[in-house]
């Protein structure tokens, strides 16, 4: 509660505002009864017309003293004595019963019981007929509403605008207007880390300077933490005794008449409380309408999006805000976690490798992890497997999800694949020791992506080769959708990518992209403005790829159509070649789960069927059907019409060498 050296603020404010409004009571009785009140002999005089009471004396001995909600109004939108005025006779009209009856005197009209602006000029002293136009204070600021009629304007009803009315009888809130569009952001509870800190020390020097030609710059928060944008927004404002509130670009109106009309009423509410607005148009990227609405506002203003804010009528600063460097996120684990960190015996190292939370990500993590490790779970398991969460609905609209269930031994693959796949597991397991431990990360991002090309044809196992990987590195897997990435206008490919590959990152997931020929081809001429920006697709792809820090997979049944310069960027590249008759035989031994009834197979003469592993499996699945419906154990002859049916699906012939003496 605001206090003053008369006592309680709120007292204070409303006796001053009774005093005040007396005042103005009485020139309307003057009036009405045809005295003139313009020769200021109201009350106590000329001084005593701006504070009847003498309720608002501050002493140089006070300089912290709050005045009353009136002095601030009337200072910080520089209204005049007469402006004063007429917004203290529209606060009558709803403060004051008497007021109705005065005007409909004053007016001798006794159906116009409300103000007007003739009324004013008549009754209120140094009138000047500017001070209801559009441009000043009183309309330019929607402190006076003009009741539209068949009327001249000088005979409209004026009333005053219910914020406004509420803010002069001490009672400050959020105007209904902007409710549901804006929304408060409360200060940081915790320490920011450091990196953070100096950024929100930074945009509250930039407003604490003199503002250039009465202009502040517009800040732009830029980088990959969206909810570290928000905080150190709101640090930077309880720094400078702000009141911080968010508003979304998607919220936006679309007309440049609607915006303005928007800024006009959030100047208003930032003037009123001392606030300042962030605009988050993370997905938008500061788009147009954006622009507009930040070069039209005002004040202070912040703008958090993925590029910097592309202004030309109003000065703009970049600010980069990140998420933590290692070194912050092993001390915001730490503080989370509290007394648990201890028993994760050095496999913090592991999870900030692998996992790149911001402070909101890690702080939900701890508290999902703590409440999996209170039933006897393992700290660092519980932790481990609420970071993958963690990312998940980020990625799920773009990507599916594939639950890992293949191991090392359901892939039957030659010995040097096998080798290159276990090299790959290694490469993502120990690349914090060899890109910041040993400083090969130092040295720029160039050539630090991790990806890996899958190549050969359909169903020799590439997909489930990803599967393996996954499981054995305890990761989240998801294919690329490329329906849902891939689009048909301009630039919106490269963002839906671009989405992809930040959450993948955050959370550590491995990215599976199938059929990697469509999305990933050559480069074609340039013949037309669709051939460009193709090929701008493909280039930005091959950026993307070479500093994206996470494990990509791409497979594709055709090397040959990729583009050369991109399977130069790729680590790592492993050929599945279709398997031979030996090969073919150890998939159909394990093709079958243990708990299938099976009677007579022969692996060998069932590995002269000229399939990959995929239409094996699809043949095994067949059969099994074919089994369970006659409720019999699975035989050759199941097997034998399950593979005519996967020839025929295949146009080919099921020749007499390769079902010879199955039967």
């Amino acid at each position: 509660m605001r206090e003053t050296e008369g006592g309680n603020w709120h007292e204070t404010n409303q006796h001053y505002l009774a005093a005040r409004l007396a005042t103005v009571r009485e020139r309307l009785a003057l009036h009405a009864a045809g005295a003139c009140s313009h020769g200021r002999d109201v009350g106590q005089g000329a001084e005593g017309a701006e504070d009847p009471l003498g309720l608002w004396s501050p002493r140089a001995d006070a300089p912290g003293a709050t005045p009353p909600a009136l002095e601030t109004l009337t200072s910080v939108f520089s209204l005049s004595p007469f402006e004063c005025e007429l917004l203290l006779l529209c606060a009558g009209m709803e403060l004051d019963a008497d007021f109705p009856r005065l005007c409909a005197e004053a007016q001798g009209d006794a159906r116009r019981s409300y103000p007007t602006f003739s009324l004013a000029l008549a009754a209120l002293p140094d009138p000047h007929w500017d001070a209801l136009t559009p441009a000043a204070p009183l309309r330019r600021w929607r402190l006076v509403e003009v009741t539209q009629g068949p009327e001249p304007l000088v005979h409209s009803p004026l009333k005053i605008d219910e914020r406004v009315l509420h803010y002069l009888a001490g009672v400050s809130y959020l105007d209904e207007r902007l409710q549901g569009i804006v929304e408060a952001v409360a200060a940081p509870s915790e320490e920011l880390p450091p990196s953070h800190a100096e950024s929100a020390a930074l945009v509250a020097g930039l407003w604490g300077a003199e503002a250039e030609g009465g202009v502040r710059p517009a800040v732009a928060l830029c980088g990959n933490d969206a909810a570290a944008k928000r905080a150190v927004a709101a640090a930077a404002c309880a720094e400078r005794g702000l009141r911080l509130h968010a508003l979304r670009a998607a919220d936006l109106p679309q007309t440049a008449a609607e915006r303005e009309a928007l800024a006009c009423l959030w100047e208003r509410e930032a003037i009123l409380q001392g606030g300042a607005l962030l605009v988050e148009a993370e997905e938008s990227e500061a788009a147009p309408a954006v622009v507009s609405f930040v070069e039209g506002v005002r004040g202070f203003v912040l703008v958090a999006s993925r590029e910097a804010l592309r202004a030309r009528r109003r000065p703009a600063v970049r600010v980069d805000v990140n998420r933590p460097a290692a070194a912050e996120q092993h001390a915001l684990w730490r503080r989370a976690l509290g007394p648990a960190a201890e028993e994760l015996n050095g496999q913090l190292d592991a999870l900030v490798s692998q996992f790149s939370l911001g402070t909101d990500g890690i702080r939900a993590a701890s508290a999902q992890a703590r409440a999996a490790y209170a039933a006897d779970a393992q700290v660092a398991s519980a932790l481990w497997d609420a970071c993958r969460a963690h990312v998940r609905p980020r990625l799920e609209d773009l990507a599916q999800r594939i639950e890992p269930a293949a191991a090392w031994d359901d892939l039957v693959l030659p010995a040097p694949q096998k080798r290159v796949l276990a090299e790959i597991a290694g490469h993502v397991r120990r690349r914090a020791l060899v890109y910041d431990g040993w400083g090969f990360g130092a040295r720029g991002e160039r050539g630090l992506g991790l990806s890996a090309l899958f190549a050969g044809p359909s169903g020799t196992g590439k997909t489930m080769a990803a599967e393996v990987l996954a499981g054995e590195l305890r990761l989240d897997l998801y294919r690329i959708d490329l329906s849902q990435v891939v689009s048909k206008y301009i630039g919106e490919t490269e963002k839906n990518l671009r989405r992809v590959f930040d959450a993948a990152e955050e959370g550590g997931a491995i990215l599976l992209f199938d059929e990697a020929d469509a999305l990933f081809g050559k480069r074609s001429e340039v013949k037309d403005s669709h051939d460009r920006y193709a090929n701008i697709e493909i280039s930005y792809l091959l950026q993307r790829m070479e500093s994206y820090r996470g494990l990509a997979i791409l497979t594709t049944n055709l090397k040959p159509a990729l583009d050369s310069a991109f399977v130069r960027r790729l680590r790592f590249v492993v050929l599945f070649p279709f398997p031979d008759a030996t090969t073919r035989a150890d998939i159909w031994r394990r093709v079958f789960p243990a708990d299938v009834p099976t009677e007579g197979l022969d692996a060998a003469k069932l590995g002269r069927l000229n399939v990959a592993g995929g239409h094996i499996r699809n043949i095994a699945l067949h059969a099994a059907f074919l089994a369970a419906e006659a409720g019999e154990p699975v035989r050759m002859a199941h097997l034998l019409r399950a593979a005519q049916t996967e020839y025929a699906k295949l146009e080919k012939p099921l020749t007499e060498a390769e079902k010879g003496g199955w039967v």
